[in-house]
């Protein structure tokens, strides 16, 4: 079976897009939090929180520098550059399409 590989581009974009995906899940996992938990006025609501912030921290930075790293380890240290931009730059012009659409909407 042959084995087809993405362009930096696409794996770029698809990674961006995963990341905002995420983002977007854990933004109504906390916008529905108290709903569903309950309000938490103890030690627990601070734990969740900063459990929640590590995994996301660990998913994304998994999600942006993953195959970057993989690829430098590898010898291909300029894919890994070029993939590890392209990411950023995906991620730069999705956060500003948000927040130009939030502005129009305001």
């Amino acid at each position: 079976m042959k084995k087809t590989s993405l362009s930096v581009n696409k794996l770029g974009f698809l990674h961006s897009v995963g990341v905002v995906i995420y983002i977007l899940i854990v933004a109504w996992i906390l916008s529905n939090a108290e709903t569903w938990f309950g309000r938490a006025d103890n030690l627990l609501g601070p734990l969740a929180f900063l459990l929640l912030f590590t995994l996301s921290a660990a998913i994304v930075g998994l999600l942006v520098f993953g195959r970057p790293v993989y690829l430098f380890l590898n010898g291909k240290k300029k894919e890994a550059v070029s993939l590890t931009f392209t990411t950023l730059g995906f991620l730069f012009v999705e956060a500003l399409i948000f927040f130009l659409t939030l502005a129009t909407w305001h």
